[in-house]
């Protein structure tokens, strides 16, 4: 034998090769919450399309139901108790498509267009501003000693409620407003708002503490209404988009005041203890 044949690295184990190749197996239970996530994905392109070809009831259609699909996979992963820090970073990057990219372009396709560059910047701001917001909510997660009363509101206008009440000009073109020339240099001011109540610091409501415990008494009328709201929403749309935009808009200054009264209590509550 050779001395160069001596210091030769051993061959290498192809059985552990061939392990180290294979995916390692993943729950079922992990896979599900994440398809969801894929579903919504396809939805808010397919919103982009329907945009393209001036289909804009399916395009506003399809970033609702990416809403929808954007609300149940969390609670699925919850439920089926497959949270993962994988299918967490995958909902922020298909919220980004969902509620920055596609109902900007929306709103650009539809009339935006019209001022060239100054409606372009417009929506290039609320795309930038809602991944701003939604790298700012990844962080916010990790904050620690964070007051429970603090999970009833958000930092600022949430992603999809941010997407919905963007389109409001759509919605009341629909219901019959009329086009007037250099209608779109208000929609551009009406953007450049929604961008900033992204990055706020204002709070609003989140509703994760309400509904947590519902009486026995009260499951059947919430269904009921639950169903009613949909039959109205399907039923008019248009209307109805209009006057939850409106309402949610509404509902901000409450919010504010809400908030402002819970951290006055908890700041006289720490300087008595």
């Amino acid at each position: 034998m050779q001395n160069k044949d001596i210091f030769q690295p051993p061959a290498p184990d192809k059985a552990k090769q061939r392990k180290k190749r294979r995916f390692t197996r993943v729950p079922v239970n992990v896979l599900i919450p994440n398809m969801i996530t894929l579903l919504a994905l396809c939805s808010g392109l397919t919103s982009i399309r329907m945009a393209m070809d001036g289909r804009y009831e399916l395009a506003v259609g399809a970033i609702i139901l990416a809403g929808i699909l954007d609300a149940l996979d969390g609670r699925v992963a919850r439920m089926l108790k497959g949270v993962s820090r994988f299918g967490a970073e995958l909902d922020s990057l298909v919220d980004f498509v969902n509620f920055g990219v596609a109902p900007a372009l929306l709103l650009y396709i539809w009339l935006l267009h019209e001022l060239k560059s100054v409606g372009w910047i417009a929506v290039l701001a609320f795309a930038l501003c809602m991944a701003l917001r939604l790298a700012r909510f990844n962080v916010a997660l990790d904050e620690p000693d964070k007051p429970a009363w603090k999970a009833n509101f958000f930092t600022g206008v949430p992603a999809p409620a941010g997407a919905a009440v963007l389109l409001l000009p759509l919605y009341l073109h629909k219901l019959g407003v009329p086009y007037i020339p250099y209608m779109a240099m208000p929609i551009v001011v009406f953007c450049a708002g929604m961008a900033f109540l992204l990055v706020s610091q204002i709070p609003t409501f989140s509703g994760k503490l309400l509904g947590q415990r519902v009486s026995r008494d009260a499951v059947l009328p919430i269904l009921i209404l639950v169903v009613m709201l949909a039959a109205v929403l399907l039923s008019f749309p248009w209307l109805s988009l209009t006057v939850l935009s409106l309402a949610y808009l509404a509902s901000i200054p409450v919010g504010m005041m809400r908030y402002a009264r819970l951290e006055a209590a908890h700041q006289s509550g720490k300087e008595k203890a």
